[in-house]
C-alpha cells in the first residue's frame, strides 16, 4: 500500500524494501511451517504443491503486471498486491494451526528464552551485501571494485563463522554447517539455482537475436518454463513420498543435466521447438530435485530449527540466483565475444548459447556428484 501511494523514488524504494523483508519471512517460514502441519510421509507432496504455486504465481505475475500497467498505470500492481496480502492474513489466521509465540514471548520477557543474535546478524547482513554488490558492480565486467567487495564477503562470512561459535544464541547453530544432509544440499540448491538463473539471463538474448522472435514471441517461449513447472510440481511432489526423497535428488539432477546438454544442443538444430523441448527436460528436474531436496532437508530437522534451516535454504537458492545472473552472464557475454550481447551476430549469441550451457551441464553434474558423495555418506 505504501509502494502504490508513494509519491517519490525514494519512498518508493523504501516501501519496496518492507515488501522484501516481509516476503524473506515468508519463504523462510513457508517450508518450516509444511514440517509442521504435514505428516512425514506426506512432505513430499506438499513440497511439490509449493513448487506448483510458485510457478503459477512466477507465470502470472508478469503477464498480470503487464496488463494492469497498460490498463491502470504502475500504482495498480501495488494496490493489487496489497489486496492479495489482505486476503492471505485472513486465510492465514483462519486454516493456519496455532503456535506458541505468545509462550516465546513471555519466557523471553522474563529472561528464559533464546536471545537476538544482533552481531550475527549484522555480520551476516554486511556479507551478504558484499556479495551481492560484488557480483552485480562493474555490468559484467570484473574488475578490482569487484575483488575488493568479494574479498570483504568472505572475510565477512570467515566472521560470522567465528562469531556463531563464540554468541550464546547463535543466529545459526555451527552444527548446522556440518551437518551431512543440510551442508551438501545446500551446495546443490546454489549450484541449480545458478543454473536456472542462466535461462532467463541468456534465453531472452538467444530468441530475440539468433532466431529472430520478436518481444510477444520471447515471452510466450519463455513462459513454457514456468507453466511446464505448474504442471509436473505435484507430480514430483508424489514421486518423492513414494520413491524416496535421495534417490529422487539425484534423478532430477542428472534430468536437468539432460535438459542443459539438450539447451546446448538442442535449440541451433531445432530453434523454437529445440530450446521448447529442452526445457521441458530441464523444468521438471528442477522441480523434482527442488521436491526431494527440501523434503530431505526438512525431514529430520529438529522443529526449533525448522525456520532457520528453512531460511538457510532461501538464501542459498538467493545466492545462486545472484551468482547465475553474474558469473553465467559473463560466461555468456565471453562466449559471444562482446559485452554488447544485443549488438552481436545471431550466430555468436548461438555459439554462446551452447558454451553457456555446456558450462552449466557441468555444474549441474557437479551437483550430482556431491549427492552422491552424500549418500555414501550417510549409508556409512
Amino acid at each position: 500500500l505504501a509502494a502504490a501511494l508513494a509519491p517519490s523514488l525514494l519512498l518508493l524504494v523504501a516501501a519496496r524494501a518492507a515488501q522484501g523483508l516481509g516476503a524473506a519471512v515468508m519463504m523462510a517460514l513457508t517450508m518450516a511451517l509444511v514440517g509442521t502441519t504435514m505428516p512425514k510421509e506426506r512432505t513430499g507432496s506438499a513440497m511439490g504443491l509449493l513448487g506448483t504455486m510458485s510457478a503459477i504465481g512466477t507465470a502470472l505475475g508478469p503477464s498480470l503486471g503487464g496488463v494492469l500497467i497498460a490498463s491502470l498505470g504502475w500504482r495498480a500492481i501495488f494496490l493489487v498486491t496489497a489486496g492479495l496480502g489482505v486476503v492471505a492474513m485472513i486465510l492465514a489466521r483462519r486454516f493456519l494451526p496455532g503456535d506458541q509465540t505468545a509462550t516465546i514471548l513471555r519466557s523471553e520477557a522474563q529472561g528464559v528464552g533464546p536471545r537476538f543474535d544482533a552481531l550475527g546478524t549484522l555480520l551476516l547482513a554486511l556479507t551478504l551485501a558484499a556479495y551481492a554488490l560484488a557480483m552485480t558492480a562493474g555490468r559484467g565486467h570484473f574488475g578490482g571494485t569487484n575483488i575488493a567487495l568479494l574479498g570483504i564477503a568472505v572475510l565477512g562470512a570467515a566472521l560470522f563463522l567465528y562469531a556463531q561459535r563464540r554468541v550464546a544464541s547463535p543466529l545459526v547453530k555451527p552444527a548446522l554447517f556440518s551437518d551431512p544432509v543440510l551442508a551438501p544440499s545446500l551446495a546443490m540448491n546454489g549450484l541449480v539455482s545458478t543454473v536456472m538463473m542462466a535461462t532467463l539471463v541468456v534465453g531472452p538474448f538467444f530468441l530475440s537475436r539468433a532466431l529472430g522472435l520478436g518481444e510477444a514471441q520471447v515471452g510466450a517461449v519463455l513462459s513454457i518454463g514456468p507453466v511446464v513447472s505448474a504442471l509436473c510440481g505435484v507430480t514430483a511432489g508424489r514421486f518423492v513420498d513414494r520413491l524416496g526423497a535421495s534417490a529422487m535428488v539425484v534423478a532430477g539432477l542428472v534430468l536437468m543435466t539432460i535438459g542443459c546438454v539438450a539447451l546446448a544442443l538442442l535449440p541451433a538444430l531445432f530453434g523454437v521447438a529445440g530450446y521448447a523441448a529442452a526445457i521441458m527436460l530441464l523444468t521438471p528436474g528442477y522441480q523434482l530435485f527442488q521436491a526431494a531436496n527440501n523434503t530431505a532437508v526438512m525431514a529430520d530437522v529438529d522443529k526449533n530449527e525448522r525456520g532457520v534451516v528453512s531460511g538457510m535454504l532461501s538464501l542459498s537458492r538467493n545466492l545462486g540466483l545472484i551468482t547465475g545472473t553474474a558469473v553465467m552472464g559473463a560466461v555468456f557475454a565471453f562466449a559471444v565475444g562482446t559485452g554488447e550481447v544485443g549488438a552481436a551476430a545471431p550466430e555468436a549469441v548461438a555459439d554462446g548459447m551452447a558454451f553457456t550451457f555446456a558450462v552449466a551441464a557441468g555444474l549441474v553434474a557437479l551437483a550430482v556428484a556431491i549427492a552422491v558423495v552424500g549418500g555414501l555418506r550417510k549409508r556409512r
